[in-house]
């Protein structure tokens, strides 16, 4: 899909302007890797501050965690940074803790495998992108300045971000109650799914534009920056939002 390909060179060029920053020697690393059993229906939670989050669904009862601690400091400022996990058949919850009585440049990116339905109760961070990948649940994704990052993906979303662009790959929207919700204050949002969904489709745009590849009917009196109206014929709430800038809705096209 084009937009996809078009979010995804931003994101390298982006990139690429960091790395002609960034000094030739990265810091100090240290890497955390262990197993826990989860059950298929189990649910994730996850809160971080300084570093970039990765889930990725499989076909294993049991969840895969790997991060990297880096600091640009000496190695034993690595140490004053923990990563506590509470693990139950149930439940995983992952926690970074950093003094609370000073200050630590310490950054903790994320890469976790888990069961393909487990429910992401809760995935936080503070500085850095969110990406999610072929999962059947979905829950709240949160970060304050970064991406989110959603592809191949199914079920309930709540997206946010502040400083940051969302994009949404959903291979089946929710048909529950809750629908999906996916909003920043200054990035765009783009939404792909499946051209014959149905849905009702709230859009609040402030300072930028709205335009849908798919068929929209328009309900409601019009407001300014807000667009109430249904994609075939309405179902589950579907709400985007920014403040400065775009939302798109295009059709999700196979990759096959």
């Amino acid at each position: 899909m084009k937009f996809r390909s078009a979010f995804r060179t931003m994101g390298l060029s982006l990139l690429a302007a960091v790395l002609l920053i960034v000094p030739a020697s990265f810091g100090v690393t240290r890497e955390f890797a262990q197993t826990y059993h989860l059950k298929p229906d189990g649910t994730l939670e996850l809160s971080n501050i300084n570093g970039t989050v990765r889930i990725e669904g499989w076909d294993r009862d049991e969840v895969e965690v790997r991060a990297v601690k880096t600091t640009p400091d000496k190695e034993s400022k690595l140490d004053l940074v923990s990563i506590d996990v509470n693990s139950t058949p149930d439940n995983l919850t992952i926690a970074t803790r950093y003094p609370s009585e000073e200050g630590v440049e310490v950054a903790v990116e994320y890469t976790v495998h888990v069961p393909r339905h487990t429910l992401l109760k809760h995935i936080n961070t503070v500085n850095g992108t969110l990406r999610v990948k072929d999962l059947d649940s979905l829950g709240d994704l949160h970060t304050v300045n970064g991406n989110i990052e959603v592809y191949e993906s199914s079920g309930d979303l709540h997206a946010r971000t502040t400083n940051g662009n969302v994009y949404v790959e959903l291979k089946r929207p929710s048909v529950a109650h809750a629908g999906m919700q996916a909003e920043t204050t200054n990035g765009s949002v783009l939404l792909a799914i499946p051209a014959d969904s149905q849905a009702d489709l709230e859009a609040r745009c402030m300072n930028g534009s709205f335009s849908t590849d798919l068929p929209f009917v328009m309900e409601g009196a019009i407001q300014p920056r807000v667009l109430h109206g249904r994609l075939g014929k309405g179902g589950s709430p579907i709400r985007l939002g920014t403040v400065n800038g775009a939302i798109r809705v295009v059709a999700l096209r196979s990759t096959i």
